[in-house]
């Protein structure tokens, strides 16, 4: 058995050891969460954490990355901060380089409060059919607030790295993409509510969605000298049977 393993190459090796590592992690926490949900009390919850479980480290998070070529945000909820189960709270803090976004989504279980901590943050929020959009600048040192479900974005004005710290009054907050989510949908559905494009083309933009953090809007990118280069596309809906996108994508 030693034998065969010392034909694996070393980095092969080491991967395959982190994936083992990641998973068991993985599977710690969520027993966990399980017995802390179980719990008749918060004192005894308390007995089943460690000192160190209520601490979360966002510059060594153990999950709830969201990596884009703009940069990546941190969260800190029930699948990976057992501290959090029975008090109703949940954090994001997100990295954002020059001219970068946290593209459009939803929190569908909890409202948010994002704090804008060295610059200023282009922000918009669609509530629901028929209100208004709502347009702000959100200045270092301020905070917004984007109602539970509402669709919203927050993008780095800024020439220089961006950061922002969102609190949730949720524990499990969930996030919900919205483009990919929606071109995720069947295609001949997508293609219907679009008015009859092809399907083939539909497709096609499906399969250009940008990973989360992306670089924003081109005013800013020329402002601050920055060119828009290949970006990821990895965090597209998965496909089964029911959504399956036409032979050959």
């Amino acid at each position: 058995m030693f034998a065969r393993f010392s034909l694996v190459p070393t980095h092969v090796l080491l991967l395959i050891l982190s994936l083992f590592s990641l998973a068991h992690a993985q599977s710690s926490v969520a027993e966990l969460v399980g017995r802390l949900r179980m719990a008749a009390s918060q004192r005894a919850r308390f007995e089943l954490l460690q000192d160190s479980d209520f601490v979360f480290n966002f510059r060594a998070p153990p999950s709830g990355v969201s990596t884009g070529a703009g940069g990546h945000t941190v969260q800190a909820s029930a699948d990976n901060f057992p501290a959090v189960i029975s008090n109703g709270v949940a954090m994001t803090v997100g990295y954002l380089d020059a001219c970068s976004m946290n593209t459009p989504h939803t929190h569908p279980r909890a409202t948010e409060i994002n704090f804008a901590v060295n610059t200023t943050l282009r922000a918009g929020i669609l509530m629901e059919n028929g209100a208004r959009y709502v347009g702000l600048e959100v200045p270092a040192g301020s905070a917004a607030v984007f109602p539970q479900g509402a669709i919203h974005f927050e993008m780095n004005l800024s020439c220089e790295p961006g950061m922002f710290v969102a609190a949730f009054n949720n524990e499990d907050p969930g996030v919900n993409t919205i483009t990919q989510r929606y071109l995720g949908l069947p295609p001949d559905i997508v293609a219907a509510a679009l008015g009859g494009v092809n399907i083939v083309k539909v497709a096609h933009m499906e399969s250009k969605i940008l990973d989360n953090v992306a670089f924003g809007v081109d005013d800013c990118l020329q402002r601050c000298n920055i060119k828009r280069t290949a970006q990821p596309t990895m965090q597209r809906q998965p496909r089964v049977a029911a959504n399956a996108l036409p032979k050959g994508y």
